[in-house]
């Protein structure tokens, strides 16, 4: 009896440990987000709109389990969209709320692999024939970050790049 107690103990002990593991992985990345940043790209306001080039710039914010990503980007062509995210972690698995798509508040859903954070967007209204979307927050280099939206043309079902804007620390 006492060897099977003993034993539990080590699993649970060694689930903790597990545990506590992911979340500080998490931190550590979490914490190469956070900052002022500010950078160029591209954004289709829908899939069959011209391509408008944008400047943006963000401040995130970001703790052990969660980022908040606030920003504006605007253009030339008299564009400018209030951008935000807002992503709690556990383990490696994402949750959170989007806006900058002009169609009310979308939920995010998703995990990290490797650099990047991919999450599955449920749009509040239809965008593009349907409710569903594709983001990924990706760290690149040592001062860089990228966030990306894909979106399926529901001509002719093909992923088409909306939006991707390259990010350096400011």
């Amino acid at each position: 009896m006492l060897k099977v107690l003993v034993c539990a103990f080590a699993v649970a002990t060694a689930s903790i440990a597990m545990v506590g593991a992911a979340n500080a992985d998490e931190s550590a990345f979490l914490k190469t987000l956070a900052g002022s940043w500010s950078g160029k790209g591209t954004v289709k306001v829908r899939i069959n709109a011209p391509t408008i080039n944008v400047t943006c710039r963000f401040k995130s914010d970001a703790n052990a389990s969660s980022l908040a990503l606030n920003g504006r980007c605007t253009s030339l062509v008299v564009f400018s969209r209030v951008i935000s995210a807002n992503l709690k972690a556990s383990g490696d698995t994402y949750t959170g709320s989007y806006v900058g798509a002009g169609t009310g508040t979308a939920g995010l859903g998703g995990r990290r692999e490797g650099n990047a954070i991919s999450l599955a967007i449920r749009w509040a209204k239809e965008v593009n024939g349907d409710r569903r979307a594709q983001m990924t927050i990706e760290k690149t280099g040592a001062s860089g970050m990228r966030l990306t939206t894909v979106d399926t043309d529901p001509a002719t079902g093909r992923s088409v790049v909306t939006s991707r804007i390259e990010l350096r620390r400011s």
